[in-house]
Parts: structure tokens; C-alpha cells; sequence
């Protein structure tokens, strides 16, 4: 226990009461003293200035320094039994130590400071919701309660007990007492002491009433609010708070106010107005400059940290990081948004919700994609998902990084990429990592089906590294892998451009001749798979580059090989003065060449300057060759192609003359002259594509058909499929060409190929009557492709529609419901269509349930009848209220019409309804008289929901439905509807018409009660 303080202020007027009066005044005589308000100490103890304050009040006449008196008594009583009761201020309690390792905001690798702002999540979030809503401490003065030696607790309570009866009789004796605030203030801490709440409560409430403007309110206001938090009494606790923030930042409890506020709403689950005010706190906070960045005392960093946290439960429970965008964009931006986000998705984090947290990271992106933390969030974005082991989500949000933070990106229009070295180093990581994942992918066998898309992938990111990073030591070996790809895809032509700029764009490095060696490879692979218009430009830039390997790499191994291969390739493009000095330099520099390489340049030398004949003669020439070459030369399959070719070119020309009869039957004739040619089967093909210019059909499809037979991994092989398909369309051979649409479908390695194959497919097979192969392709296509997401809901009709005309009225249900799902999921790719198409077959749906409805007749025992009659009327009017959010004109008109039958079909079926057998005459009038009472307001409500859709008729909406609607209201209302005069026309308006579904009226008693007549309940 602390020792008694004994150093008291008090005024000289009362010291003078308790020291010795050297002139001999009396008590009485000191009411002519003058007061002074100068306080002086006094160390006689607090026994002794009680002591003093009593004889004070005993012994002299009361005078305004009496309630003075009496209340400096009635403190030091108190003050004997618990110490100063003290100012009031706030005590912070401390929080939990944080976690060895806490999840922040990866940006360099460095560990942001606490300051910034992210929540620490270590602590649970029971702990921390307990923690943070308990009850705040307010100061005692830094001391303990007092206790007297060889006292009973009675005893020790009479001295508060005796103070509160001061403080009463002053409040009552000197009602207008200048501190009577504090009479009372003091009042309500010697209860809380006591432990008497409840009185406290009652005297602060009377402080309230009376000193609204006392310096204690804001104090007085918080103690209230934290007993009514504490006792969940959540409505009363936020009027006291509101009441202390309604004071402005000058109260020092104004930022714990509306701390407690927000979680008094948070509490009540009211979490839009708990977000508002802890919004408004870190308002204040930036409002009085402060930088969420720096450091600050323990207790208001603490505050922050949790009002971010906090914050992020808040948008957790009211749907997520969606829910922060349309917060912002309603109640206005701010500046640290960028920490809402970032303390939502560490806190998705701790919880395991890694798309989530990914999700809240990209919603702040994708709002904010300039922002300067944008790029740092796409970082933690491939973070989170890396955490998760979501491998494809990684590569998507690497991909998405790498596209809105490359180089060439808008992002650096506005920042300096010399200013962010981290994002460059990671945007560098970032594309080779891609480039090789999806090489890698690319290559694998099994992988086979998404080999275009891997491909593609991969020449991306390829690309992307090499523009950004051109002078990196890492891009001349990135250059020979982005070569190699091209050359595994067999798109020989920009691998040979690749490796070309790998082996001579780029300082000397060690992978530059094989680059070199590789480029002219993969020119004479493009070569091979050229087509005769295209050789010549192949083989010059083959040639091309092997003369410049040949000159930059003289001392490699296959030199003297590639420059007789350039000088053979310039002989056959009938370059004969290159041809020849390529030759002549082969002799001359490499003398001691293997034999066939010097026998071929010396033959390129010596016919340098011999001409080819035209086509036809070059092949007759060329048949003369073979016949005269050996069968076992190897250069016989040469002379077979090179005969094949001139037969190719003849056929070529002929298409060229568009004298297409002539072509065909050249490219067919190299079937009989040079059957192993490796242009055989393009030739054949060509000869079908031809004959289709010809348009003779039946040729063309023979020729095509015993193509794809003859060569069924030939790689035009599917391209003939597509030709024999078309044929067979325009011939008028339906069901011919649907079944080779579906055979493309089967064979396609596209998936859009493979959908589009498909719809024409069932199409044609639905041209042809044959509705279950047109149901199998539809299905087929529905299946695989939802998207994009109008044409799959059209497809989806067409089934509907297929299955209708069928009668199977089950599957023709279902797949109306599908299209009504599908429409309700779509978000932002819902489209006027889809949302048509959905609204009919909402509409065709409920008409089931309105027809389930009108079926059901109100029979005897009747209470049951009419629980399921109004089941199904409420199932019913369910459904056909939501046709009216699809705002299409003819449905809503539709579902308008059906509510009011269903309100008239009941009022029907209540005076229908059968009547019960053991009624006495008079109690059988007094029912149907209950029956005809009850049943009427549904005419009622019938007639004023047909009425409704008449009001469509504003809105230029005019159709069947409201012509049913004015011809029941005809029949119910002839007086006013059946006037031969009245127009049914369409009546133009400018007014947007906003439908509303009509209530139904209140529930009352369908039936009155009397005597043997049940009760029922009305809708």
C-alpha cells in the first residue's frame, strides 16, 4: 500500500480555519475576510484538514465560502477511503505482444515499419475484439485506494457514505452553487467507488440535466456510454458517445468516441455506420496531420492499427473488397484507401481466404491501377496466390502484373522507372519466369491439347523481356530460347530471324555461332515447308545467312559446308554470277574440304551459266534425268521433287490464269509422275481447293475425301475436312456436311474452331429434321463452351425449343430454368438479349407455377385446401414478381397480367369453394355472406393490378398481354372498360415507366367465424 498523500490545495481561507490565529480572530470573525484564490499546501494530513473543514462549519456563520467548505470536506472524506479520485483521463490498455512474423505488404523484400498502418493479426480475433471493446480505464490519480488500519469495510464506508451526504446537503442548501458540476462529478466517482453504479449512473445523468456545459460532460458522457457498452446496452451507449463527439476534436475524448462508437454499431451488427465512423477517425487523424507512416505513442499507433482492423471485419461481414469500392465511390475517396485494401487482404490471409485477399489487393488495382502502391499490391497479389499453391492463378497474376507494369506501360507515363528498382527487378523475374513456364508446358507431351495457347504464351513473354531488357546480359541467351521456341512450332522463318539476331545483334558472347549455325537450319526447314512462290525469298535469306556466318565465323566446323550449301542454292535460283563467286571462294578457302562438298561446288561452277527451260520443258527435262539416274543415287528423290515442282508450277500458273480445270489436273498428274514427291499431298489438296473454284462439287469432294485417306496425319489433313464440309453445304447435302462439322468438332485442336463446328453442325442437323443429332451438337457445345455467355443462353433457347416441339416437356423446363440461372449469374456480361431470352423463359416457368395454383379448388375439410391454395399462390406470385426486374416490356405485362389473376382466381375460388354439408339454413347464408366479404377484396386488388398494366401503355408498350388485362377489366368493370369507344391503340410517352409489383392487401380472415363455419386465412 502506498503512503497517504497528505499535500492538499486548498484555499488560505480554510488553512487559516485549522492553524493557530496569531490575532486572535475567531471563526466567525473570518467571513470579513476577503477570499483568495491562490492555493497554498498544507501538510498537516488529511485527519487534521478534515478536522479543520468541521470546525470550520460547526464554529462559523455561513457565508459563500461555505459550500466551498463542504465540498473540500466531503473530498477529503473520500479522498481518506480511495486516494485523489483523479482527472479522468483515459489510460490505454496495452496490447498483446506481437508475433515473431507478421504478414505486411512485400514491396522490396523489407518489412514495412508497424507505423504504416497494417493491422498486427497475430492476435486472435476473439482476443482482439475483446481486448479492443473492453472497458477504457480512466485515471485515479496513479494511486491505490487508501485503507485505515483496524477498520471494518462499514467503517471504511462511512467516509464516502458521509461525503455523499455532503454532497447532498450542499446540492440542496446552495442550489446555486457556481461548482455544482463538480459536487456532482465528485458525487458519481465516491458511488463508482462504492461500487454503487447504479447511483453514479443517476448522478451523472443529473450533471447531464443540469451542467450541460460543464468541462466534465465529455468525461461524464464517456463513463456512461463505456457502462451502457458493458452491459450491451449498444442504443444508449451511442447516444452518449455521439454526445461526446458532437463536442468536436476539442474534447479529448472525441477520437476514443468515435473508436467506441463505430464498435457499438459494429456490435449490432450495423457495420455501414460503424464504417462510417471509424472512417470519420481516420478523417480526424489525417485532418490534424497525422502520417500513417511515421511513428507515434504506442497508444495511438495501437488505435490506428486496430481501427484498420476493425475496418477489415467490417467490409468482411458486408461482402469484401467489393463492398470497399462502392464505399469509397459513394461516401468520397481517401487518401490512405490503399491501407484499407491492404489491411482487408492481410487480414483474408491470417484466415486462410487467399482469393480474398488476392481479391482485395486487385480490387485496389484495378480502381487504382496509377496508384503508387499499385504495382507493389500486383506483387503481393503473386504472393498470396504462391502461398495458396494456386499454380494457375500465380501465372494469371503474374501475367497481369507484367501487362500493366511493363515497361511500356501507362503506369510509367506517370512515375520514373529509375525510381522503382524493385519493380523493374521483379518485372525482369517476372517474364523470364513466364517465358519459360510456359516453354516448358509448351514442350510437354501430355500437354498436347494446349500446345497453341502455351505457344503463344510463351513467344509473348519472350518478347515482352527482350523489348523491355535489350542490353541486359540476360537477353542474348532469352533471344536463343525465343528462337528455339519458333523452331520447336516449326515457324522456321522468325526462328531463323531470331537466332540471326542472337548470333550478330548483340555484343560477342558464346552462344553467338551456334546461333548463327541454328538460323541457317531453320531457314532450310521453312524451305522444306514452303510452297513454290515462297522458296525463292526463303532460300535468299537462307543463302543470305550463311554467306554472313561463313564471312563472321570462317573457323567454325561446318563453314566450308554452309558455303556450298549457299552456292547450290544460288545455282537453283539461277543466280549464277553469285552462285559462282560463293563457289569460288569455297575452293579457294577451304582447299583440303571433304570430296562431296568440293565435287558440288565445282559443279555449281561449271553450269553456272546454263538457263532452265520453261515448265513443261523442265519437266520433260527432269524425266529424262531420272531415267537416267541409277535407283539407289541419292540425289534421285531431288530430281523426283524437282519434277514434282515443275508439274506444281504448271498447275499453279494455270490457277494463276484462273483456268482452274487445267490446275487441277496438273496437281493431280503428280500423283502418277511423282508419287513419292514430298508436294504430293499439298499438290493434291490444291487440286480439290481447284475444283472447288470450279464449283464441281462432285469432283472436289472425291478428290478431297481420298486426300484426307490417303494422308491422315497430314497436317492439311483437318483443312480438307473444313473443304469437304463446305462442299457438301453448298451442294445442298445437309446431313452430309453436319456430319463433317461434327467430325471438324472432333479433330479440332482450336477450341473456337471446335464451338463454331459444332453450331453448324447442329444447325445443318436441324435443317435436316434430325432433332436428336441437332440436340447432341447443341448439348455438345453448351457443355464446353459457356462462353461468351450470349451465345451459349442462345444455343440453350434453341435446345429449349428443340425439346419443345419434341414434347419433352421436362428437359424443355430445365433448360428454361438454365437460361433464367445463367442470366441471373452473369454480372457484367449480361446483355439485352440474355436478359430477354431469360425473362420468356421466367415467364413460361411461372405459368407453371400460376397453372399449379389455378388447379387447386377449395373443397372440404377446407383448411387444408386452402393452406396449399395459398402455398401455391405464394409460390406463384414469387415467381412472377421477380419477372418484373427483367424490364421487358411484354413480360412485365405478362407477369402483371397473371398477378392479377392469381388475386382474382383466389377471390374465385373462395366463392366456389365447396360448402359445408352440416349447415343449418341460417348459418349457410352467414357463410356465404363471410365468403362473398372475404372474397371481394381480391376482385378489388385483381382489378387494380390489371389496371397497372394499362399504365404500360404510357411507356409505348402495347400487346396481348394488355389487351387481356383491358378485356378482363372489361368483364369486372364493364361500366368503365366495356365502352366500345375506348381505344386499345398505342398511346406514345416520353415518361420512363418504373413498374413497381403490387402488395398484396394485408392478411385478414378469409371466412368469418360462425357458428360450425371454419376460419381461414386470406392473402
Amino acid at each position: 500500500m502506498r503512503p497517504l498523500r497528505v499535500a492538499l490545495m486548498l484555499s488560505p481561507v480554510l488553512v487559516t480555519a485549522c492553524a493557530p490565529a496569531p490575532d486572535k480572530q475567531t471563526l466567525a470573525e473570518l467571513r470579513n475576510v476577503p477570499a483568495d484564490t491562490a492555493d497554498v499546501h498544507v501538510d498537516q494530513g488529511l485527519d487534521r484538514a478534515m478536522e479543520s473543514y468541521r470546525r470550520y462549519l460547526e464554529e462559523t456563520p455561513k457565508t459563500a465560502m461555505t459550500p466551498e467548505a463542504m465540498r473540500r470536506l466531503a473530498d477529503l472524506k473520500v479522498e481518506k477511503q480511495f486516494g485523489i479520485l483523479g482527472d479522468g483521463k483515459m489510460v490505454e490498455l496495452a496490447a498483446p505482444e506481437p508475433a515473431p512474423e507478421r504478414m505486411v505488404l512485400a514491396a522490396t523484400g523489407a518489412e514495412r515499419p508497424k507505423a504504416a498502418g497494417i493491422a498486427d493479426l497475430s492476435e486472435s480475433q476473439q482476443e482482439f475484439e475483446r481486448r479492443a471493446t473492453s472497458q477504457a480505464q480512466l485515471a485515479s490519480g496513479g494511486r491505490e485506494p487508501v485503507s485505515v488500519p483496524g477498520t471494518t469495510d462499514t467503517q471504511a464506508a462511512s467516509g464516502p457514505l458521509e461525503a455523499i451526504a455532503l454532497y447532498d446537503q450542499l446540492l440542496s442548501e446552495y442550489p446555486t452553487y457556481e461548482h455544482n458540476d463538480k459536487v456532482l462529478y465528485q458525487k458519481s466517482r465516491a458511488y463508482d467507488e462504492l461500487g454503487r453504479t447504479e447511483e453514479a449512473m443517476q448522478t451523472m445523468e443529473r450533471l447531464i440535466a443540469e451542467h450541460p456545459e460543464s468541462r466534465y460532460i465529455d468525461e461524464v458522457q464517456f463513463r456512461r456510454a463505456e457502462y451502457f457498452f458493458t452491459r450491451r446496452k449498444f442504443r444508449e451507449a451511442e447516444g452518449a458517445y455521439e454526445a461526446i463527439i458532437a463536442l468536436g476534436a476539442r474534447s479529448e475524448y472525441y477520437e476514443l468516441a468515435l473508436y467506441k462508437l463505430g464498435w457499438t454499431l459494429y456490435k449490432q451488427e450495423f457495420y455501414d455506420e460503424a464504417l462510417h465512423r471509424y472512417v470519420a477517425l481516420l478523417d480526424h487523424k489525417v485532418s490534424i496531420g497525422y502520417d500513417f507512416d511515421a511513428r507515434h505513442e504506442e497508444g495511438d499507433e495501437r488505435r490506428v492499427a486496430d481501427t484498420f482492423r476493425v475496418i477489415s471485419l467490417s467490409f468482411s461481414n458486408l461482402g469484401g473488397s467489393e463492398v470497399v469500392g462502392e464505399y469509397f465511390a459513394t461516401n468520397g475517396s481517401r487518401t490512405y484507401e490503399d491501407r484499407i485494401y491492404s489491411n482487408l487482404g492481410e487480414f483474408y490471409l491470417t484466415k486462410l481466404r487467399y482469393h480474398d485477399a488476392a481479391a482485395a489487393y486487385k480490387a485496389f488495382i484495378g480502381l487504382y491501377p496509377l496508384h503508387r502502391t499499385s504495382p507493389h499490391f500486383s506483387m503481393r497479389v503473386v504472393e498470396i496466390y504462391t502461398k495458396g499453391g494456386f499454380q494457375k492463378l500465380v501465372l494469371d497474376s503474374k501475367k497481369e502484373f507484367a501487362k500493366t507494369y511493363g515497361v511500356h506501360a501507362e503506369y510509367w507515363r506517370h512515375f520514373a522507372i529509375d525510381e522503382a528498382p524493385e519493380v523493374l527487378s521483379y518485372l525482369k523475374s517476372n517474364l523470364k519466369d513466364l517465358a519459360n513456364h510456359y516453354h516448358a508446358q509448351y514442350q510437354r507431351a501430355d500437354l498436347s491439347e494446349e500446345k497453341p495457347a502455351n505457344y503463344r504464351e510463351a513467344l509473348q513473354w519472350y518478347r515482352e523481356f527482350l523489348a523491355s531488357f535489350p542490353k541486359d546480359a540476360d537477353s542474348p541467351p532469352t533471344n536463343y530460347q525465343l528462337a528455339d521456341l519458333l523452331l520447336e512450332e516449326k515457324n522456321f522463318g522468325e526462328a531463323a530471324r531470331e537466332y540471326e539476331r542472337t548470333a550478330y545483334d548483340y555484343p560477342a558472347h558464346e552462344k553467338a555461332a551456334a546461333a548463327g549455325y541454328a538460323a541457317i537450319f531453320a531457314h532450310r526447314e521453312n524451305l522444306k515447308a514452303a510452297d513454290e512462290i515462297a522458296q525463292p525469298t526463303i532460300k535468299r535469306d537462307t543463302i543470305a545467312s550463311s554467306l554472313k556466318f561463313a564471312d563472321t565465323f570462317p573457323q567454325h566446323e561446318h563453314a566450308a559446308k554452309v558455303l556450298g550449301a549457299a552456292a547450290d542454292d544460288l545455282y537453283e535460283l539461277k543466280d549464277f554470277k553469285p552462285a559462282l563467286a560463293a563457289a569460288q571462294k569455297l575452293i579457294e578457302r577451304y582447299p583440303a574440304a571433304e570430296l562431296p562438298v568440293l565435287r558440288s561446288a565445282w559443279t555449281v561452277a561449271a553450269h553456272a551459266s546454263v538457263e532452265l527451260a520453261e515448265y513443261p520443258q523442265a519437266e520433260l527435262a527432269y524425266t529424262r534425268v531420272l531415267e537416267l539416274t541409277p535407283e539407289n543415287d541419292e540425289k534421285r528423290a531431288a530430281l523426283v521433287d524437282n519434277l514434282a515442282a515443275s508439274i506444281y508450277k504448271q498447275g499453279e500458273a494455270a490457277n494463276t490464269a484462273q483456268d482452274y480445270r487445267t490446275a487441277a489436273n496438273h496437281f493431280l498428274r503428280i500423283k502418277q509422275a511423282a508419287p513419292t514427291s514430298k508436294i504430293r499431298a499439298a499438290a493434291e489438296y490444291d487440286a480439290g481447293a481447284a475444283l472447288i473454284r470450279l464449283e464441281d462439287w462432285t469432283a472436289a469432294a472425291d478428290v478431297l475425301d481420298a486426300f484426307r485417306r490417303t494422308y491422315p496425319e497430314h497436317e492439311l489433313n483437318r483443312e480438307a475436312t473444313k473443304q469437304i464440309a463446305f462442299v457438301y453445304r453448298q451442294s445442298g447435302q445437309v446431313a452430309r456436311a453436319a456430319s463433317e462439322y461434327e467430325r471438324i468438332a472432333t479433330e479440332a485442336d482450336k477450341p473456337e474452331l471446335r464451338g463454331e463446328a459444332l453450331l453448324l453442325a447442329g444447325d445443318l442437323h436441324e435443317q435436316g429434321k434430325n432433332t436428336e443429332r441437332a440436340l447432341a451438337a447443341y448439348l455438345a457445345y453448351v457443355k464446353e463452351f459457356p462462353k461468351p455467355l450470349d451465345l451459349g443462353v442462345e444455343t440453350r433457347f434453341k435446345i429449349a425449343e428443340l425439346y419443345k416441339n419434341a414434347s419433352d416437356i421436362a428437359r424443355y423446363h430445365e433448360q428454361l430454368q438454365q437460361i433464367v440461372s445463367i442470366d441471373a449469374a452473369a454480372g457484367a456480361e449480361r446483355t439485352n438479349r440474355t436478359r430477354t431470352l431469360a425473362a420468356g423463359s421466367a415467364l413460361v416457368l411461372a405459368e407453371q407455377l400460376y397453372a399449379q395454383f389455378a388447379s387447386v379448388k377449395l373443397m372440404q375439410p377446407f383448411e387444408r385446401s386452402l393452406q396449399l391454395k395459398q402455398q401455391r399462390m405464394d409460390a406463384a406470385m414469387k415467381s412472377l414478381s421477380a419477372l418484373v426486374d427483367y424490364q421487358v416490356g411484354e413480360v412485365t405485362a405478362a407477369a402483371t397480367f397473371y398477378m392479377a389473376e392469381v388475386y382474382y382466381g383466389f377471390n374465385r375460388s373462395l366463392v366456389e369453394s365447396e360448402r359445408p354439408k352440416d349447415l343449418q339454413a341460417s348459418q349457410l347464408q352467414d357463410y356465404e355472406l363471410a365468403l362473398e366479404e372475404n372474397a371481394f377484396p381480391f376482385e378489388e386488388k385483381a382489378i387494380g393490378v390489371h389496371e397497372k398494366n394499362l399504365e404500360l401503355i404510357r411507356s409505348g408498350i402495347y400487346n396481348e398481354w394488355i389487351e387481356k388485362s383491358l378485356a378482363k377489366l372489361a368483364q369486372l368493370m364493364p361500366a368503365r372498360y366495356a365502352k366500345t369507344e375506348l381505344s386499345s391503340g398505342f398511346l406514345g410517352s416520353l415518361d420512363r415507366y418504373a413498374y413497381r409489383t403490387p402488395s398484396a392487401p394485408p392478411p385478414e380472415p378469409a371466412i368469418a367465424a360462425t357458428a360450425g363455419v371454419p376460419n381461414a386465412t386470406g392473402r
